[in-house]
């Protein structure tokens, strides 16, 4: 029994180093999809449609400045998730209980010595036997990644990341501008997919036609695929919670985070709304936020006795 569960834990870690290893491999992958789709649409179809005037080269020109725009926001939320830290647990954290208010003051920094072992009776106190260091709220362990994330979500092959607290803005946007360009490519590429499959003679070189028909059916997919995704994702942020949590949390049916959709969407994309749709923060949030910080939260007082 015990050598079984051994081997389980010694094909779990395999696991965790081969998803490391593809780092480099999935973003070329991304980058292909890109570049595939810039040569159907721009290079190949659009693009030559700009000079033939008339209605023609007015629809080419719309399609190109929305496919362009649409690319650049892809690009920028996709490698700021994928570069960005998505948030680690400062040295010698500390979380002090106040045992006779029961309330949490978390501390970080040199002011305290060396952690001690935490008491295993204060159930308060979370402690990652792994790392072996106490955990802040929300914080979980990555076993890809080797270490505590900050309000983890889950660990990303596609952006060779763990997605938490620092960068799961960015996440979201890059599925919302994902799923917004390959939308756009599926349905400009789609009367060209269609006369493929008619009975006339079909224009175009036999590379043209290939790379057409390869990035209509690979847009499609990811379009299908990430709008099922980004429906998931949308549900967790009006619920103040993370793929993780939810889990956890099944079984619980009310959540000590979930302050209101409103105010839920604000401790993921803050409160100033012309920063909502890029990916980065204004430095009034960042000041006055402290759940972007990844370290605190703030929650229903009823409910602080929940701990996850």
């Amino acid at each position: 029994m015990y050598r079984s569960g051994f081997v389980m834990a010694w094909n779990v870690f395999k696991f965790c180093t081969a998803l490391r290893g593809l780092g480099s491999i999935m973003i070329l992958l991304v980058l292909g999809v890109v570049g595939v789709s810039y040569y159907a649409v721009v290079l190949s179809i659009y693009g030559p449609a700009l000079i033939s005037g008339g209605l023609d080269s007015f629809i080419a020109l719309v399609v190109l400045i929305m496919f362009h725009t649409l690319l650049v926001m892809l690009l920028w939320s996709y490698f700021s998730v994928v570069l960005t830290d998505p948030g680690g647990v400062p040295p010698n954290y500390r979380q002090v209980v106040d045992e006779e208010r029961g309330d949490a003051d978390r501390l970080a920094g040199a002011e305290f010595s060396p952690l001690a072992t935490p008491d295993p009776a204060n159930a308060r106190v979370r402690y990652c036997r792994k790392c072996n260091q106490l955990k802040p709220p929300r914080c979980h362990h990555c076993s890809v990644c080797g270490r505590c994330v900050l309000k983890m979500d889950h660990h990303c092959v596609w952006v060779v990341n763990c997605v938490g607290a620092l960068n799961y803005k960015y996440f979201l946007l890059f599925l919302f501008y994902t799923l917004l360009e390959t939308t756009l490519v599926t349905l400009s590429l789609l009367p060209y997919f269609i006369e493929f499959f008619s009975d006339g003679e079909v224009s175009g070189s036999p590379s043209t036609l290939a790379t057409t028909f390869l990035a209509f059916v690979l847009n499609l997919a990811f379009a299908l695929s990430v709008f099922g995704f980004m429906i998931m994702h949308i549900s967790l942020v009006a619920g103040n919670t993370t793929t993780i949590e939810a889990y956890e949390k099944k079984m619980t049916p009310k959540w000590r985070y979930d302050l209101g959709r409103k105010r839920n969407f604000e401790q993921v994309f803050g409160t100033v709304q012309r920063y909502w749709f890029i990916p980065t923060y204004s430095d009034e949030d960042l000041r006055r936020m402290p759940a972007l910080q990844g370290l605190e939260y703030p929650s229903k007082p009823d409910l602080d006795s929940q701990e996850f």
